[in-house]
């Protein structure tokens, strides 16, 4: 359960929020908020798989 849980938001995470490895986003100079959308999407793969 929760793993499909965490599939149906990974999805959703795909669609929604911004993919910044496809855009060469330097981690050094990122902001908070992304080094936080970069935290929740990492978190949701790993639990996902």
């Amino acid at each position: 359960m929760k793993k499909t849980i965490f599939k149906i938001i990974a999805k959703i995470n795909k669609i929604m929020l911004p993919s910044y490895s496809k855009k060469g986003l330097d981690m050094v100079k990122a902001k908070k908020w992304q080094l936080a959308i970069i935290g929740w999407r990492y978190f949701v793969t790993k639990n996902s798989l």
